[in-house]
């Protein structure tokens, strides 16, 4: 199903713009230089730089029933309004197997105010900041993604997309598909 226009941000119309989010190729293994990464404030968490690859090797070693990847951005409505309900998920969750990777397009000058963000938010695990062009990041993660934000991938235990889409969601369709695929049967 297609969200109505409003309801996402296309990433390619609006931040394709700039390249000075842009990390060379292979950025992302090696170790982040101190300017390309945000303390989470005092909680712990960091926001580490990713590259397509990287968020695919993440989902294959998270080991779990279900993992969630959630592509969003400070100066995304939609994505800070769902941000919440992501989070909410994780907290029921994580003890059944659930993975949370949230992973942020914000500019990589805009670093502090994700790490001030997430801190408001409460976020006390890593977190991610895309570090590759955006059609080269877009194109890596999926065919299916046009690059709006926010855009939601679940996968199952064998790393297999089993769901995905663009624009908010709510609570109730993110507690249905990782119940789905975690073999939990729905409440009531």
């Amino acid at each position: 199903m297609r969200l109505p226009r409003h309801d996402w941000v296309s990433l390619p119309g609006w931040f394709l713009l700039s390249a000075g989010l842009m990390a060379a190729p292979g950025a992302a293994e090696q170790a982040p230089a101190a300017s390309q990464t945000a303390p989470n404030a005092t909680r712990g968490g960091r926001v580490i730089p990713v590259a397509a690859a990287d968020i695919h090797r993440l989902v294959r070693e998270a080991g779990g029933g279900v993992v969630v990847v959630n592509l969003w951005a400070t100066w995304c409505k939609p994505c800070v309004e769902e941000f919440p309900d992501l989070l909410r998920l994780r907290r029921e969750f994580q003890d059944r197997g659930l993975a949370l990777l949230l992973v942020s397009a914000d500019f990589d000058s805009e670093l502090p105010q994700v790490a001030a963000f997430l801190e408001r938010q409460g976020v006390d695990f890593p977190t991610y900041f895309k570090s590759e062009k955006d059609q080269e990041f877009i194109n890596g993660l999926s065919a299916e993604w046009s690059g709006a934000l926010p855009a939601t991938f679940v996968y199952d235990r064998e790393g297999k997309l089993r769901h995905f889409w663009q624009g908010q969601t709510g609570y109730v369709m993110l507690e249905q598909r990782v119940r789905e695929i975690l073999g939990i049967k729905s409440r009531g």
